[in-house]
Formats: structure tokens, C-alpha cells, sequence
């Protein structure tokens, strides 16, 4: 798949992302929000073995819908792949989709949301015990802060009670933007969001991160 061909973010954010053909010997099922990662890192290491479904990335408003949407997706495409690998962390899970993947016999990233495997698991965890302000940070990746209305500003009801930014935002410093591209127009925009809650800025690059890794172990 080409990046003309890829669906704009809020289709991603959405409906999802259905580009199995069956030809792979390997399946990914990931997260909307990720297929722009997972596609570049797909064509910069030609790994035309792997196909690519994503879900609906919405479902990380209602976490507890996630394991469901993998078990059908897994269902749905079993047959077809002589293996497959989700390509989600917990996600606010609580555990549940480890013990489904668990149960479906298939592998999943590991770590405890894709802040945290952007980073890299360990720097992460590293991070949060070295830096106090981590636990009043808050994250926005390259697709989120794109989406920033849609998995923010809206959810949250700050487009219609603005006040209630300081209610919501009020424990937390700073916001962390965790950029997976060099992108100055990004930078801008996440610098916005930063203004709109109130909250200091941060840029980390990660790039990939762990996505790469858990990529590359499954190529």
C-alpha cells in the first residue's frame, strides 16, 4: 500500500483500516491510530510479507471494547495467515487483552500503551522514576495530536464547557509531545494543544521506538 492510498486520520480514527489481501505469510492487527508508523516501517524495510487490519483507533475512548474487536478481527482472518501479531499494549485494558491474545494464541507488543513502547518500555519506566513532573504529564503522539479534537477537546466537552478545562487538566504540568517524524508543522500544533489545556511543552523525539523492535523480532 501506498501513503496515497492510506485513509485520512479520521477515517482511521473511525473505521479502521482493512488491507488484507491474504498474500502475507503474516498479519498485523493494530491499533487506527498507528497504520502510518506501521506502513512506513512496512515500506522502509520491505517487508511485503506482512499484511495490515487496523481497528477503529475510537476504540481507546472505550478501552473495554478492544479485546472483543480483536478476537473478531482474529477470527475473521485466521485462516488466511500462517501467523498473526496484534500490534497494541494494554491500552487501559486492564490485563484483558493479554489474556485474550493469551487465549487466542497470538503475540502482542508488550508495555503498557504505545507512549510507553514509542519511548521504549524501559526508558519509560526509567523516565518515570527519575522525573517527578512525568506523573502530571500528559502524552500526545504524532496521530494524536492530529486528532487532537477528536480524542480530546470533544470527548472531554471542552468544545462545549471550556471551563471545565481546569477541572479536568487541573493535576496536570505539562504536556508531553512524543514525535514520531520531524515535522515543524506538527511541532506547531502540539505546541497549540499545549496553550489550549493550560500546560508547559515538551518535544521528545522517540521515532518508533519499541514499535520497531516488535516489528523487526516478527520480520
Amino acid at each position: 500500500m501506498s501513503a496515497e492510498t492510506l485513509p485520512e486520520d479520521a477515517d482511521l480514527t473511525e473505521r479502521g483500516l482493512d488491507a488484507a489481501t491474504g498474500a502475507g505469510r503474516l498479519l498485523l492487527i493494530a491499533c487506527g491510530a498507528l497504520a502510518h508508523e506501521i506502513l512506513a516501517l512496512k515500506r522502509a524495510n520491505g517487508w511485503q510479507h506482512m499484511d495490515l487490519v487496523c481497528l477503529p483507533a475510537k476504540l481507546h475512548l472505550h478501552p473495554g471494547r478492544i479485546p472483543a474487536a480483536v478476537e473478531a478481527a482474529v477470527a475473521g482472518h485466521r485462516g488466511a495467515y500462517e501467523q498473526i501479531f496484534v500490534v497494541y499494549a494494554d491500552c487501559g485494558t486492564g490485563g484483558l487483552l493479554q489474556a485474550k491474545c493469551a487465549e487466542l494464541g497470538v503475540e502482542m507488543v508488550p508495555g503498557p500503551h504505545c507512549y510507553a513502547f514509542f519511548e521504549g518500555v524501559d526508558a519509560f519506566a526509567a523516565r518515570a522514576e527519575d522525573d517527578p513532573e512525568e506523573m502530571t504529564s500528559f502524552y500526545l503522539t504524532d496521530f494524536l495530536v492530529r486528532q487532537f479534537d477528536a480524542f480530546v477537546w470533544r470527548p472531554m466537552g471542552l468544545d462545549r464547557h471550556p471551563e471545565l478545562r481546569d477541572a479536568i487538566f487541573g493535576n496536570y504540568t505539562r504536556l508531553v509531545y512524543q514525535a514520531q517524524t520531524d515535522e515543524p508543522t506538527l511541532d506547531a500544533k502540539a505546541r497549540e494543544c499545549a496553550a489550549r489545556l493550560g500546560l508547559s511543552y515538551q518535544r521528545r523525539f522517540t521515532g518508533y521506538g519499541d514499535l520497531a523492535r516488535a516489528l523487526t523480532a516478527q520480520a
